[in-house]
C-alpha cells in the first residue's frame, strides 16, 4: 500500500512554465500521484501536447496559456484556474527563462537584457506567489508554495549575473514567505535543479568544450531530467512536507559537493 500522506487525491496542483522541462516532470508526477493539475505556459501548442500527456494519468487537467511577466495575466489565470478547479492547494512558480545563448560580459549586458530576465524570473515569480498566497490565506487549510531557483543562486555564474540574481532572489522571497505565513498553515520551499537536460541546455550540452569539461563533475556520471524532479514536487505537495518549510532542495545529482 502507498505511504498515505503522498497520496494527492482531492488537492490541485498549479505549475507554471508546465508545459515541457522540469515544469512537465513534476506535472506528470502530481497527475500520476493523484492532484488535478494546472498548467501554464506561453506557447499554445506545447500546452495542448502536454495536457494530453497529463490526461493519460486520468486526474483533472487544464492548460492555460499565461505570460507570468504579466501581472494583470497572472490574476487572470489565477481566477481562472479557481473557477475550473474550485482551490489551489501547492502552486509551483517555475516558469523562467535563461540569459542570452552565449552571454555577455555584465559591463556590455544592455538594461533591456537585465529587465527581460527580471521579468519573467523575479516579477513573475512574485505575481504568482502573491496570488497563490491571497487565495491560501483567505481559505482554512493553508497550502504550499514551491519556486524553482538554480545552482546559479550559490555559485558564481559568469556572465549570467541576472539569472543568477534572480534564482537567489526567489530563495530570499522564499524564506521571508515560509516565516510570515506559516501562521496561515502556508509552507514555502525553493528547488533548485543542477545539469538538467532540457530545451533551455540544449545548446549548451551540444557544445563539446562545455560536455566534456561538465559532465566529469557530476559525480552521477549523467546529466538530470525532468523526471527527476518528480518526487520532490509530490513530497512538497503532499501532507508528507506538512512540518518542512523554509528549506532549499539541491537536486544535481552531486555537482554542487565534488
Amino acid at each position: 500500500m502507498t505511504y498515505r500522506a503522498f497520496d494527492l487525491t482531492g488537492k490541485v496542483a498549479l505549475i507554471t512554465g508546465g508545459n515541457s522541462g522540469i515544469g512537465l516532470g513534476m506535472a506528470e508526477a502530481l497527475a500520476a500521484s493523484g492532484a488535478g493539475v494546472c498548467i501554464w505556459g506561453t506557447n499554445q501548442a506545447k500546452n495542448e501536447a502536454a495536457a494530453k500527456t497529463l490526461e493519460a494519468h486520468g486526474g483533472r487537467v487544464l492548460a492555460l496559456v499565461c505570460d507570468v511577466a504579466d501581472e494583470a495575466a497572472v490574476e487572470r489565470g489565477f481566477a481562472e484556474t479557481l473557477k475550473v478547479f474550485g482551490r489551489v492547494d501547492a502552486c509551483f512558480a517555475n516558469a523562467g527563462v535563461s540569459g542570452r545563448a552565449g552571454g555577455q560580459s555584465f559591463t556590455e549586458m544592455s538594461t533591456d537584457e537585465w529587465r527581460r530576465v527580471m521579468s519573467v524570473n523575479l516579477d513573475g515569480v512574485f505575481f504568482t506567489l502573491r496570488a497563490a498566497t491571497r487565495h491560501m490565506t483567505a481559505r482554512d487549510g493553508g497550502g504550499s508554495l514551491v519556486v524553482t531557483a538554480s545552482l546559479a543562486a550559490i555559485s558564481g555564474q559568469a556572465r549570467g549575473e541576472h539569472y543568477a540574481a534572480t534564482k537567489g532572489a526567489v530563495i530570499a522571497m522564499m524564506k521571508a514567505l515560509a516565516v510570515e505565513f506559516a501562521r496561515n498553515g502556508i509552507r514555502a520551499n525553493a528547488i533548485l535543479p543542477g545539469w538538467i537536460e532540457t530545451a533551455m541546455t540544449e545548446r549548451a550540452f551540444n557544445w563539446d568544450k562545455f560536455r566534456d569539461r561538465v559532465l566529469p563533475r557530476v559525480p552521477v556520471r549523467r546529466w538530470g531530467v525532468p523526471d527527476d524532479f518528480g518526487a520532490i514536487a509530490v513530497y512538497l505537495a503532499s501532507d508528507a512536507s506538512a512540518y518542512h518549510t523554509g528549506d532549499t532542495f539541491v537536486i544535481d545529482g552531486g555537482y554542487a559537493s565534488f
